[in-house]
Formats: C-alpha cells, sequence, structure tokens
C-alpha cells in the first residue's frame, strides 16, 4: 500500500517538477534552412554549415544569425529570432509555476522564427534585393525588411552570447556578419 501512495505521488508531483514543454518538446528545433536557387553553403552565427536544402538542429531559446552564399549571387544574412510560443500558458496550469520557470529559463517554451529559413538569393550585380519565402516559395518580405523588424532582439541576443561585438551598431544589411 505504502508503493501505491508512493507512486501515485511521483505521478502527481511529475508536472510541478519538471517544464511541459522541456518534457514534450524538448529544448531543440529541427531548422530548415532552403534556398533559391538549392545548393548555397549556409553559415550559422555560432558555427555550424550545410548546403540547401538542410536542416541543423538549433536551441529554442537562442536567437542566430545564418548567411547564404553561392557562387554567382549575393550574400545573404538573415537574422533567427527566438520567440516565446503561444502555448505557455497552458503550461502554466499543466505544470504550476516551477514547470513555467523551468521552460521559460531553459527556451523550451520558444520557437525560433523563420522557420523554415527559405530565400531568394539574387544575382551579383542584379541591384535586387535577397527575399524571405514562406513553405511554398511565396515572398513574404525581403530579407533586409525583415532583418530590420527583429534586428534590436536578435542582436542583443547574439551580444549576450558573445556572437556580436557588444560595441558595434545593429546594421539593416543583409550580408552583415556578427564578428
Amino acid at each position: 500500500m505504502k508503493r501505491l501512495i508512493l507512486a501515485c505521488a511521483i505521478i502527481m508531483a511529475g508536472p510541478a517538477l519538471g517544464g511541459c514543454a522541456t518534457v514534450i518538446r524538448g529544448v531543440n528545433q529541427d531548422m530548415q534552412f532552403q534556398s533559391d536557387p538549392a545548393g548555397a553553403t549556409i553559415r550559422l552565427a555560432q558555427g555550424g554549415t550545410c548546403v540547401t536544402p538542410c536542416e541543423i538542429e538549433m536551441r529554442r531559446g537562442h536567437d542566430s544569425m545564418v548567411t547564404y552564399t553561392l557562387e554567382g549571387y549575393e550574400p545573404a544574412s538573415v537574422y533567427i529570432q527566438s520567440r516565446l510560443d503561444g502555448a505557455i500558458a497552458g503550461n502554466f496550469i499543466a505544470g504550476g509555476i516551477i514547470g513555467g520557470i523551468v521552460d521559460g529559463s531553459n527556451g523550451a517554451s520558444n520557437n525560433l522564427y523563420p522557420d523554415p529559413v527559405y530565400i531568394r538569393l539574387v544575382p551579383v550585380g542584379s541591384g535586387r534585393e535577397a527575399e524571405l519565402l514562406d513553405r511554398q516559395g511565396q515572398v513574404i518580405s525581403t530579407v533586409a525588411v525583415y532583418n530590420a523588424s527583429v534586428e534590436g532582439d536578435v542582436i542583443n541576443g547574439l551580444r549576450r552570447r558573445g556572437l556580436a561585438p557588444a560595441s558595434a551598431p545593429a546594421s539593416t544589411s543583409t550580408s552583415a556578419q556578427p564578428r
């Protein structure tokens, strides 16, 4: 009987001892990288590289930047923003305050955007701007306009992790890279 009571107590305490998002979704997210044309090399600010189309596992709670390069095309850099997911309210209900704090502190309650990171590269000297695309290949905006909308938050996140110079002003250039 004591074992049954102990087992029930452990099961009941489980949600309060850990975050629901940490258990269910984990702290990492598989990010897809695509380009038009395919075959671009991508390099993440924190390290990691692959050739599009490709996928890299990234921490949900960390902002980043990815740079696309392909011979004959202008390089393009896209900010990747860690955003709080709307499911956090359910986490507080199901996992209590402790679960919410756990998931908030380790980034499990966040998602990375855009996902996929899909861009249309532009030929060198064309005078056009790289475009951010949705999953179906439709234009969302130019990379420069998207970057400008999230720049302050992402640059601060990169600086906190030592991936961007602390004294450098934020730039909306599509080819800006953290040092």
